[in-house]
């Protein structure tokens, strides 16, 4: 029973990393397309 519970404990615990890398990731490329639109704009006003 005791392996049981602690396999549950784990498959949580990954799974749960997984989502926060992942909405990590997109926080990540939604800073990017910033810095790229900031690009764009500033090089058209060049």
């Amino acid at each position: 029973m005791s392996k049981i519970i602690a396999a549950v404990a784990l498959a949580t615990v990954v799974l749960t990393g997984c989502n926060t890398i992942k909405g990590m990731g997109k926080d990540v490329q939604r800073g990017g397309e910033k810095v790229q639109q900031a690009a764009a704009d500033t090089q058209q006003k060049m």
